[in-house]
């Protein structure tokens, strides 16, 4: 009887969905019949903002387009009052009376900001990563935005990559988790005026850029690519994300932005994708450079290929008309683009109610609240992962001296991280303010900056745009770290405050050598070289090569950046009222000669053996072994979590039969924790090679000091499937090896025989 009434419910869902479509399509067709050819063109346009204020919105260079019908919508403009007045001039000045969609790089919340992209991936906590974007959503919504450039799902193996802080690490199903979570946090169902609508990107493969340089060559098999790196935008899709943003890179030897295979066979014929298209910025003019043609040319390519909506190069408003009388392109594709954008505006309500995202009175009242610095601080501190911790030094004791010596200790602007347009970074929280906050009256807080963020000068202006300086010191680099180290004599530990500045990642920012900066690392080895027991707070926005620092610290924290609430967050769980629970993202090598280095590889037909570092024609190196520092998964807690052997319902299964892997954890330690409970399989033979393990479940479990609880998870054929050698993704019967345990490297294992 439930079974009838689930599906009875289901299909009155169907009939209202196709009833709103219908409504819909009857309601879009009608004002395109009444639209001119510049009008639906218009439609494609998206311009930036510009110098646009409240009064001279109509006067404006834009305002004037926006009367005319020749343009779709706007981005990089905030607050409720600038939006209004420009909204005013769509639905009150222009002839048809269009409304605009108003979009901002919202990548890792608003106002309130929480930890880079990287970071949040390390929380592996879904429903927190789902409430970030939620929390974005309603501040950026409180200001007037309703579309947002976010999330990016590019898979990236590179750490020299810049862009590697603004996605979710190398693997492609956590990467899926998390596309889902994130759109679902933006979108809801679109009914409220704190749902806004998201945009993945960068379809596809940026991530995979050459030499990890930004906005490079990427080519790879069409194996690879929809194994490894497609999948986080698919899951992006089946979650309903309402936009896609074409990537800069080229794929198959053509731009991204023109590339047909991409955006309409793959994207709309074999994903069934029903939303619009834009491209990154100026990503059409671009493609002259890549010596596709001049900007007519390259425009139509864009539009033939699937692309609806031109970011700031206004090569569809400047020849799409020329090109239609040409035969170039065809009135059904303008047509097609321009529906799709007026769809997507129709699904948010704007017609309904040009002004749904005009209320002033949100604007002061939901941005940067209190709730929602409290949750971005919990998240923060989830984030972080401990990576090493020789004789327990942390948690610390808020009592005795604490030094607090670095470059990026006392410096508010570069906790948010990179690409955090909205903030404000006066409000941001130190890490000195931090520890002297959550540490209270009982320990005293000693600092000294220590040395700058590099020798180089120049270097170190690259590093600092957007207004995030740094500060710095021009004292002789001998006379810094001495202060630092005669502040620490007297101190009872040493916290090091040190990496990267939020701007040495991000766009445009990738590095060929991805170890800490020499100034910092005399500073550490003078800091050690005291006695005193040292705990180095790491900040990065990639994977670093710290072989020397693992190998000589004692005590180190990974803390990204951490957004507007990090010093407090770093305080809870430098102070252990947080106990550390994050897991890389990511795998970090020794040095920059490992790169690409990732969990998932290729067996090779000639592997090194475990536990070896060279035999002589084995795949491996001369200098150093092919062991990361950190392995993907990797993370430590406060206590110790044991894994007990690892039980299957069966090792030998046929068909659509499910298998049920089991492990008992226990917490062995005095402290209550969170450990990420992870889930990979291997294929023993393919008709295709297959990776040495693949990620296919994980959870994330509570135990309190002493505990133990079972943890099961259950997999199906699903979880075998595979693009084959011929693009068809199935499972094949063979014997299979199910791993669980805390991170890649170490697990427990067990063969199982699956037939068909």
């Amino acid at each position: 009887m439930k079974k009838v009434q689930v599906l009875i419910a289901l299909l009155f869902v169907v009939i209202a969905l196709h009833a709103q479509d219908a409504k819909m399509n009857a309601f879009i067709t009608n004002l395109m019949n009444k639209m001119t050819l510049d009008e639906k063109i218009g439609q494609l346009n998206l311009p930036g903002s510009g110098d646009i204020v409240t009064g001279q919105a109509s006067n404006s260079d834009i305002g004037k387009k926006i009367k005319d019908g020749a343009v779709g919508g706007l981005f990089n403009i905030k607050t409720v009052a600038k939006i209004r007045a420009v909204q005013k001039v769509a639905v009150e000045e222009s002839r048809l009376k269009i409304p605009l969609i108003f979009g901002m790089d919202v990548i890792h919340g608003y106002e309130t900001v929480f930890p880079i992209p990287l970071g949040l991936s390390c929380s592996w906590d879904m429903k927190e990563i789902e409430t970030s974007a939620r929390v974005a959503a309603t501040e950026a919504s409180a200001d007037g935005i309703c579309w947002t450039f976010s999330p990016m799902v590019d898979i990236c193996r590179d750490p020299r990559w810049g862009r590697i802080a603004e996605g979710n690490g190398e693997d492609a199903y956590l990467g899926s988790q998390i596309a889902k979570a994130m759109v679902k946090g933006y979108q809801g169902d679109y009914s409220k005026n704190t749902n806004i609508m998201a945009c993945v990107k960068h379809y596809a493969l940026y991530g995979a850029a050459e030499a990890g340089r930004d906005y490079n060559t990427t080519d790879m098999s069409r194996v690879r690519m929809y194994n490894e790196y497609l999948p986080p935008y698919k899951a992006a899709v089946d979650a309903g994300v309402g936009s896609v943003m074409a990537s800069f890179n080229e794929v198959d030897g053509v731009p991204a932005t023109a590339n047909k295979f991409l955006m309409t066979d793959v994207l709309r014929k074999q994903w069934g994708f029903k939303g619009f298209t834009v491209t990154d910025y100026t990503g059409i003019p671009e493609m002259i450079e890549h010596g596709l043609g001049d900007l007519q040319t390259v425009s139509a390519l864009a539009l033939k290929a699937g692309i609806d909506m031109d970011m700031v190069g206004e090569g569809f408003l400047t020849t799409l008309k020329k090109s239609l009388k040409e035969g170039k392109v065809t009135q059904a594709e303008i047509d097609n683009a321009c529906r799709l954008i007026l769809e997507a505006k129709y699904k948010l309500g704007l017609f309904d109610n040009p002004y749904k995202y005009c209320d002033e009175k949100r604007a002061a009242t939901e941005i940067f609240t209190d709730a929602n610095r409290k949750t971005a601080r919990e998240i923060a501190a989830d984030c972080f992962v401990l990576l090493k911790n020789q004789n327990n030094i942390l948690p610390l004791k808020k009592s005795g001296t604490i030094a607090l010596v670095g470059p990026l200790a006392d410096n508010k602007e570069n906790m948010p991280g990179t690409w955090s347009v909205a903030a404000d970074f006066s409000k941001a929280t130190s890490l000195l303010e931090g520890l002297k906050s959550v540490a209270g009256a009982t320990a005293k807080i000693v600092y000294a900056k220590g040395s700058n963020l590099d020798y180089d000068a120049a270097y170190e202006e690259r590093a600092g745009m957007f207004g995030k300086s740094l500060g710095r010191d021009s004292r002789p680099a001998a006379d810094i770290i001495q202060e630092a180290v005669n502040i620490s004599k007297d101190a009872d530990v040493i916290v090091a405050a040190l990496g990267e500045s939020a701007e040495m990642t991000g766009e445009s920012s990738s590095r060929s050598d991805i170890e800490m900066p020499q100034a910092q690392k005399d500073l550490l080895q003078a800091l050690l070289k005291t006695g005193k027991p040292v705990v180095l707070v790491l900040f990065t926005g990639r994977p670093l090569a710290i072989k020397w620092e693992n190998d000589n610290v004692p005590s180190i924290l990974n803390v990204w950046f951490g957004g507007s609430e990090a010093g407090p967050a770093i305080a809870d769980v430098l102070f252990g009222d947080v106990n550390p629970s994050g897991k890389l993202s990511t795998t970090w090598p020794q040095n920059v000669g490992q790169i690409p280095l990732y969990y998932n590889h290729k067996n090779t037909g000639r592997p090194l053996p475990d536990g070896k570092w060279f035999q002589k024609f084995r795949s491996n190196y001369l200098d150093v072994s092919n062991d990361p520092v950190y392995p993907f998964g990797y993370g430590l807690s406060y206590t110790n979590f044991s894994y007990g052997d690892l039980k299957l319902s069966s090792t030998s299964l046929k068909g659509n039969q499910q298998l049920t892997a089991t492990v008992t954890l226990t917490n062995n330690g005095s402290k209550d924790g969170k450990e990420v409970v992870q889930l990979y399989i291997r294929d023993l033979v393919g008709s295709i090679t297959r990776p040495v393990k693949e990620l296919k479940g994980f959870q994330k479990v509570f135990l309190k000091a002493g505990e133990s609880k079972e943890v099961s998870f259950t997999i199906t054929t699903n979880d075998l499937k595979f693009y084959n050698g011929d693009l068809k993704y199935d499972w094949e019967a063979g014997d299979f090896v199910i791993m669980v345990g805390g991170n890649s490297r170490d697990v427990k294992s067990a063969k199982v025989n699956w037939v068909k």
